[in-house]
């Protein structure tokens, strides 16, 4: 593996993308709950960095993407029932809509935050960059819902900004060998929950 792709575990934060109770319809998405889990466990048991990026569709919002902008009733609209992070993932600790909308990140834990994402990737007008490099993070370890949008939106954007990027591949909805295999091309490590956590610090 070439040392500019290496994930560095001691400089790594994990992201999980869009795991919110609406979109638990979207295939495999109820599946992965369970390595989404044990990721995040393993993260913080690690002291490291995790980033809960959510949707939040605001009614006439131009937030909204075009294929869904037509919908009377979008999904994950703010201060709803299913726009809540699922059960365990961090907790049972509500969304704040106005502070997320404002651009501003929630904190939910140590070194813990949910943070609103407007589009597909989670870099996009957003201080996700600028969040993770505060914190000296390197290696950007990405799971939740689901692979052919935001995850792999983000995987694009984190490594157009350099940082070193890894897939878990048992913790991501929709994933398929194809789509892993177009990721591994661009450089991003595909890696199971087992090997993230048996790689962390601690």
């Amino acid at each position: 593996m070439s040392d500019h792709l290496a994930p560095h575990w001691d400089s790594a934060a994990l992201v999980v993308i869009d795991m919110q109770a609406d979109f638990t319809g979207i295939e495999g998405t109820v599946e992965v709950i369970p390595q989404v889990g044990a990721l995040a466990s393993a993260f913080r048991a690690a002291g490291r960095p995790i980033v809960h990026i959510v949707r939040l569709y605001a009614p006439g919002s131009d937030d909204i993407d075009l294929p869904r902008r037509a919908l009377d009733n979008p999904p994950v609209a703010p201060g709803s029932p299913g726009s809540e992070i699922i059960a365990g993932l961090p907790g049972p600790v509500p969304l704040d809509p106005a502070l997320l909308l404002s651009g501003r990140p929630q904190t939910v834990g140590d070194d813990e935050i949910v943070l609103f994402k407007p589009r597909w990737g989670a870099f996009y007008r957003t201080d996700l960059e600028a969040w993770l490099r505060e914190r000296g993070v390197d290696t950007v370890v990405v799971a939740g819902c689901n692979l052919p949008n935001c995850p792999r939106a983000t995987l694009f954007e984190a490594s157009e900004r350099d940082f070193r990027t890894v897939i878990v591949s048992d913790a991501v909805s929709q994933t398929s060998g194809e789509r892993l295999a177009d990721l591994a091309s661009i450089g991003v490590q595909v890696l199971s929950v087992g090997a993230v956590a048996d790689s962390l610090p601690g």
